[in-house]
């Protein structure tokens, strides 16, 4: 299947990594990284002190999910602001709309964060070129809910690895959800490349309803994300997204070449603004998608 290839390159960097023993991230001459300070002991109720926290990290732009965790005690929220999804089929057009999109974070460990996101309210417009129709329909999409666990590299290293549980409760009506309970979980794995290149790799399997609402079936999904610091302030990202749907009615795949834009300024170090497209690269997958967020950590 094609998103079997999207794992091969990624998997191959990682072997390559593990196997110098984790030297690939630094350049020649560059000193090794200072190890991390013992923050086992800050819970949510012993909150991480300011001197002591992680730069902002945060799931956005772009789909992929990274194995960083908000620190402990702290709360981070990560939104579209605007988010815009083009899909055509044929006559007929198909265009989503989120009205904001907000994903709510809080640490509660130095390496569990509990996650929640839902869209207040989404506008589904349908046109039928053909002959002219056009309906509309709004409301407020499914609840997300997510435990981030990082296993190894939130705080120092050029490896982190992440598990990432999540469900998803079906609080959208029929028009715009499928009214069906569902989950899945990700694994996140992110290594640090020479000359300030990252990569992110998002392996996925979901548990999903049949589409005729007879029994369940499996969804695989991943993405190789690069990413690298165009200037002190901003940094852009590049990324191949895959996804495979086993629904007994038809397997569907899809793919996309996302692009990303993020922008932390200097003096507020715990703001994020971004930026982004997602171009379809098949019939399945819609042919685009736009959007601007904003992240801030508290």
């Amino acid at each position: 299947m094609r998103a079997r290839s999207l794992f091969v390159a990624p998997l191959a960097a990682l072997t390559a990594f593990l196997a110098s023993g984790g030297a690939l991230a630094q350049d020649a001459g560059s000193p090794a990284p200072a190890s991390a300070p013992d923050k086992s002991g800050f819970t949510v109720f012993n909150p991480t002190p300011v001197a002591d926290l992680r730069p902002l990290c945060t799931d956005r732009p772009t789909k992929s999910t990274g194995p960083c965790t908000v620190d402990a005690g702290h709360f981070q929220v990560e939104s579209d602001l605007f988010n815009v999804t083009i899909d055509t089929a044929g006559p007929t057009s198909i265009d989503t709309y989120l009205i904001t999109n907000p994903t709510l974070k809080l640490g509660l460990t130095n390496s569990i964060d509990v996650e929640a996101s839902i869209s207040p309210y989404e506008i589904v417009t349908v046109r039928d070129h053909a002959t002219g129709l056009r309906t509309s329909h709004g409301g407020v999409g499914d609840l997300y809910l997510r435990v981030k666990w990082n296993l190894l590299g939130d705080d120092s290293g050029n490896l982190a690895i992440a598990i990432v549980p999540y469900i998803k409760a079906p609080t959208a009506d029929h028009i715009i959800g499928n009214g069906a309970l569902e989950g899945g979980v990700i694994v996140p794995v992110s290594i640090n490349l020479p000359k300030g290149w990252s990569l992110v790799v998002d392996p996925e399997v979901d548990d999903l309803r049949n589409a005729d609402d007879n029994g369940r079936h499996a969804n695989t999904s991943g993405l190789v994300s690069f990413s690298h610091a165009v200037s002190k302030e901003v940094t852009a990202s590049v990324e191949l997204w895959s996804d495979v749907n086993l629904d007994p009615t038809g397997t569907v795949t899809q793919a996309s070449f996302d692009l990303g834009l993020a922008w932390i300024p200097s003096k507020i170090p715990t703001f994020q603004l971004d930026g982004g497209v997602n171009l379809g690269l098949d019939r399945s997958t819609p042919a685009a998608q736009l959007y601007v967020g904003a992240s801030k950590r508290f």
